[in-house]
């Protein structure tokens, strides 16, 4: 997964702040899997990730987060839950 964990962005939605640590364009496929909105769950309820494959070997780096707005106070709140996310998903 994303090790170094950059934060390239965040747009709010009306529903979510989507939070990018890489750019769409590097995947060759992205994918929302199950196991990843359970463990984005886990630490915001509702929260998905995407998910990219790079060079089409099947190792998957999470590309962006979602984070319901009304699940957190505020964009920092929704990076800091963004960024526990992706270390669960490293662990």
């Amino acid at each position: 997964m994303a090790s170094s964990r950059s934060i390239q962005g965040v747009e709010q939605s009306e529903n979510y702040y989507h939070v990018r640590y890489r750019d769409p364009d590097e995947f060759d496929e992205i994918r929302t899997p199950d196991w990843a909105a359970n463990v984005a769950g886990s630490v915001v309820s509702g929260a998905e990730v995407r998910t990219g494959d790079e060079h089409g070997n099947e190792d998957w780096t999470a590309q962006s987060v979602l984070v319901p707005v009304d699940g957190v106070a505020d964009e920092s709140e929704a990076r800091d839950a963004a960024d526990e996310i992706v270390a669960k998903m490293e662990s």
